[in-house]
């Protein structure tokens, strides 16, 4: 990008999500940026991330009254305004000084829910006093079974809402421009006085890596769902699904929710992308409970073509941390608000005046164009 196209941008709203990202890599350092950005080895799962939603085609209805358009749904019982959730990314303090309390105000000013990651830079505690809004709390399990169960017991004592348990990560996905910039695990308050973070020297990889390797648990599994319900009343949605035969188990063990998600492309490369995933999840659950999805999303459109695969909805992580690198508070909170009229207007082109209009065949995906061949 010319030195020009970046003032200009800085001096004008950005208009979309690709020139917040833009300013983002201008303002980060390089080591923080890739971070953000990065996906595990060579990356193929996070490019289609985002290339799998440009192979669907939308199906337009005309002739439709589109004069008032209705986007809110609800979820676990929460009415939200639309189907845009922010999805659980760690470390916001990596792109501005105030970090997730930021976020959580650009959240609520959009009356959108936040799921707070538990890599989380500030406090569970400061993000809970922050503002008034609903919120999810999203949980890896630890090696020692105390740490997790308290920060659950934080969670719930300060007014969450749901648990958000990410499954893909019983040990870390190899991030190659971490290995190389030796990143370094950026603090993490809330599990000071729970594990000592004393020894993370590397010198094979990053310091973030070494962290995973000696903290989270490879032993995860499905019994380790029913641990986590016999202590705690909250919702348990089940993050990093992307096949039918786990959606089947998460319903089986009585999941809240299934999220399809492959980790934002940063654990195993080459799985599949998640709006390619998603309708054999929703048909695997067949209703019994709602199916999200993250990663890859960019455009309203892309969130339309979510919803008509058959998403309750759609959790957006990098594009927020685009704008709160960008511009602080009022940058993630216009990323929200800009995806927000993106589907609106998606919505009125297509001749779907509510969300329950957004159906299947308002889409057309690589799937259906090759059956139709046969």
């Amino acid at each position: 990008m010319s030195r020009r196209r970046f003032r200009e941008m800085e001096n004008n709203l950005p208009v979309n999500i690709h020139e917040y990202q833009e300013l983002a890599k201008k303002a980060l350092p390089k080591m923080h940026y890739d971070y953000i950005n990065g996906g595990a080895e060579d990356e193929h799962t996070l490019r289609d991330n985002i290339a799998a939603y440009g192979r669907i085609l939308l199906r337009p209805r005309v002739l439709v009254d589109v004069s008032n358009i209705n986007m809110s749904t609800s979820l676990l019982g929460y009415d939200m305004p639309s189907p845009i959730i922010v999805a659980p990314t760690g470390s916001h303090k990596l792109a501005n000084p105030e970090g997730e309390v930021a976020t959580a105000r650009a959240a609520a000013s959009c009356n959108s829910i936040m799921v707070l990651s538990f890599s989380s830079s500030c406090r569970i505690e400061e993000v809970a006093s922050s503002c008034s809004a609903i919120r999810f709390y999203q949980l890896y399990v630890f090696k020692n079974r105390d740490v997790s169960a308290t920060l659950v017991r934080r969670a719930e004592s300060h007014g969450f809402k749901a648990i958000v348990l990410t499954v893909d990560t019983p040990m870390l996905g190899r991030r190659e421009a971490d290995i190389r910039n030796k990143m370094v695990a950026p603090p993490n308050e809330n599990l000071e006085g729970l594990m000592s973070f004393d020894d993370l020297d590397s010198t094979d990889g990053s310091k973030l890596e070494k962290y995973a390797r000696d903290t989270l648990d490879p032993s995860l599994s499905w019994k380790d769902v029913e641990w986590l319900k016999s202590i705690t009343s909250l919702p348990i949605l089940l993050k990093g699904i992307v096949t039918a035969e786990d959606a089947r188990k998460a319903v089986e063990v009585r999941a809240a929710g299934v999220i399809v998600s492959n980790h934002g492309a940063r654990q195993l490369d080459y799985a599949p992308a998640t709006i390619s995933a998603l309708e054999e999840v929703v048909k695997a659950v067949a209703g019994a409970v709602p199916v999200l999805v993250d990663g890859g999303v960019r455009r309203g459109t892309d969130v339309l073509k979510a919803l008509a695969l058959g998403a309750r909805a759609v959790m957006v992580g990098r594009p927020v941390l685009f704008g709160l690198a960008a511009r602080g508070e009022a940058g993630a909170k216009h990323v929200i608000e800009m995806l927000n009229r993106e589907l609106e207007l998606a919505m009125a082109l297509c001749g779907c005046r509510s969300v329950a209009e957004v159906t299947r065949d308002r889409v057309l995906t690589e799937g259906d164009r090759l059956r139709a061949l046969l």
